[in-house]
């Protein structure tokens, strides 16, 4: 399926939607990953258009140009290059303000998503759906293929007292849908009452992944590296809930986990003894440039995909950390922060039940609930479904 011809919904709104925003007033929500298959922004194709009055912009987390850290908040501002303001959806506030909202009739959403829950742009997708809905603004999401495909679905539902912006609504951890497949669900599931126009692609095809097709891939945030690093994320970004490292501040963030309490090879023989599906562990080394453990030498695994069709990420980085957690049991800790009301692995894992798990030595109930909430999740998401 190499070199598949994808038509991008940005593409598909430029052909066939003019004529839905011309004389109208437009906010674009985006970043660098807005851009058409010749690799031209959407801000500036929207700026250049005859017929298209852009008026505001509005950025999420890591920015416009994508290039601030994780958790690295950013402040309004003008945009050089055609003089619109651009706001902030990572600073003061997650949410747009009516105030925001002034100046655009109709809003445009045109990000990236890499098919984790935790991964912050479809919150701000929703929130600005919340926006809308509350404004009375039209807003049209033009679609983007998921990274690591449409077929598998994997993980828990967040309990409602845990959502949180890593976390807002009860999907599993891998969701396998489009950012316009969860727009409509979002909309619908949860009550938001957006006045929702998805333009759909052309030509994508739930089963490939970003190297199956023929468009140039740009990164959505700085550590977003590959397809094996967003194939993993969705175990590996439990890590960031811990004391292990998860390879922030190296060339693997979120290929690696260990720590300098780790011996390396002891666990790489741990994991490969579990026979995990479609990859293998190898022991390393590496010294983390910033965030935990900033210069200090590290051992821990590198998982090495093997089969991208049956790797279950979740599944082989529950299994990591139960195996951490037997081996380093007084080593290893869940971190905890002042302003948040539950643990931070806790907000990723969607309640407290692993965490407990890990620290208890038994896993096989929490597996259980991810198989059971995946099986409700693929018979409701169903209908949102757009592509085959």
């Amino acid at each position: 399926m190499m070199n598949m011809e994808v038509k991008l919904g940005l593409d598909v709104f430029m052909e066939n939607h003019l004529a839905d925003v011309k004389g109208k007033r437009v906010g674009l929500l985006t970043n660098q990953t807005g851009a058409n298959r010749e690799l031209v922004s959407t801000i500036r194709l929207f700026h250049e258009h005859a017929h298209i009055n852009l008026t505001t912009l509005f950025a999420p987390e890591h920015g416009l140009k994508t290039n601030a850290k994780e958790g690295e908040k950013f402040s309004d501002f003008v945009h050089s290059s055609t003089g619109v303001t651009v706001y902030s959806l990572y600073g003061k506030s997650k949410k747009p303000t009516d105030a925001m909202m002034t100046e655009v009739d109709v809003i445009v959403f045109d990000m990236q998503d890499i098919g984790a829950r935790y991964y912050t742009y479809i919150y701000t997708m929703a929130y600005m759906m919340e926006a809308c809905a509350r404004t009375g603004k039209k807003m049209f999401v033009l679609d983007r293929p998921n990274p690591i495909g449409g077929v598998e679905v994997e993980g828990n539902f967040i309990d409602p007292d845990y959502s949180s912006f890593v976390g807002l609504y009860p999907i599993p951890n891998r969701h396998g849908m489009t950012v316009g497949e969860l727009a409509s669900y979002f909309n619908e599931e949860f009550s938001i009452h957006c006045d929702l126009v998805v333009v759909e692609m052309d030509g994508w095809k739930r089963d490939c992944f970003s190297t199956d097709i023929n468009l140039p891939w740009i990164p959505p945030s700085p550590n977003t590296t590959g397809l094996d690093m967003m194939l993993l994320y969705p175990g590996t970004c439990l890590i960031e809930g811990t004391n292990l490292s998860e390879g922030r501040g190296t060339t693997q963030p979120f290929e690696i986990v260990g720590a300098p309490f780790i011996d390396g090879e002891e666990l790489q023989d741990e994991v490969n003894a579990l026979g995990l599906t479609g990859a293998r562990a190898r022991a390393l080394s590496f010294t983390p440039t910033y965030q935990k453990f900033t210069g200090e030498l590290c051992e821990g695994i590198q998982l090495h995909i093997s089969d991208r069709h049956t790797f279950k990420p979740l599944h082989a980085f529950v299994h990591v950390l139960a195996v951490i957690a037997r081996l380093y049991p007084k080593e290893l800790k869940f971190l905890e922060y002042g302003s948040l009301k539950h643990p931070m692995f806790d907000l990723l894992s969607g309640n407290s039940n692993l965490r407990l798990a890990l620290k208890n030595g038994n896993i096989e109930s929490f597996l259980q609930q991810c198989q059971c909430d995946t099986e409700e999740f693929l018979m409701k998401r169903q209908s949102y479904l757009r592509y085959r």
